[in-house]
């Protein structure tokens, strides 16, 4: 049996997604802050017969990385395919005048460094078993300028560039990464809720999008492999 990952494990995209894959027989590990919600994603899959466990950390401290993949593929033995999602407070976001080094620093810590972190862990075993799939997620201001979300778009644009490099030349390893780069809120998020209470705080229009449609695109990702980059949404395009 396959295994996925779930590095920032939200109940959106990420409940979506391990639903998704464990349709396909995959087991599914969660990876997040909150013991507790990490229970109820465990347990509701539980109920749909879906293997599952939890592996509560900190994936804004780096140093809790090793000890996390160690814990999972203890666990399950592999990790075949791994959705990497990265870490920041969305308060934190400064537009494009504001960005200083300390501010625009703590957007690459949360979502470009510890990204590249958990994947430098789980590339090997994908490599040597030569099978694999890392699964990145975007916001659309990584691909377009947008003044409002500078801070996050500066900081992801470096990551987006890494990963068209890295499924360049995995692609002759057997192992495939993907950007699937939303344009869109996703329903049942946290980004929701936060979108929902303060949606000037964002500076722009945005679409929604049902995360179960969005899982389906990282399911024809992994298995189809046709591009470094999936965009979803009008202002991702």
């Amino acid at each position: 049996m396959k295994t996925l990952a779930i590095f920032g494990a939200g109940p959106g995209l990420g409940l979506s997604a391990a639903r998704r894959f464990g349709k396909e027989g995959f087991r599914i590990a969660f990876v997040a802050r909150s013991a507790d919600r990490l229970k109820s994603f465990v347990d509701d899959l539980a109920a749909e017969g879906i293997e599952a466990a939890a592996f509560p950390a900190d994936l804004d401290d780096r140093s809790t990385h090793r000890g996390v993949v160690d814990a999972i593929t203890d666990r399950f033995g592999t990790i075949d395919v791994a959705v990497i999602n990265g870490i920041a407070d969305y308060t934190a976001f400064r537009p494009v005048l504001e960005i200083d080094v300390e501010s625009l620093l703590e957007m690459m810590n949360g979502l470009v460094f510890a990204p590249l972190s958990l994947s430098r862990l789980v590339l090997p075993g994908m490599i040597e078993r030569g099978d694999g799939a890392l699964l990145f997620g975007l916001g659309a201001s990584a691909k377009n300028p947008m003044p409002p979300l500078a801070s996050p778009g500066s900081a992801q644009a470096s990551l987006r560039n890494h990963i068209h490099n890295l499924n360049a030349v995995l692609a002759e390893k057997g192992v495939y990464a993907g950007a699937l780069t939303l344009g869109v809120v996703i329903e049942r998020s946290d980004v929701q809720v936060a979108f929902d209470a303060n949606p000037s705080d964002f500076g722009v229009e945005i679409e929604r999008a049902d995360p179960d449609d969005l899982a389906e695109r990282y399911w024809a990702m992994y298995t189809k492999r046709e591009r470094a980059e999936e965009t979803v949404g009008a202002i991702a395009q």
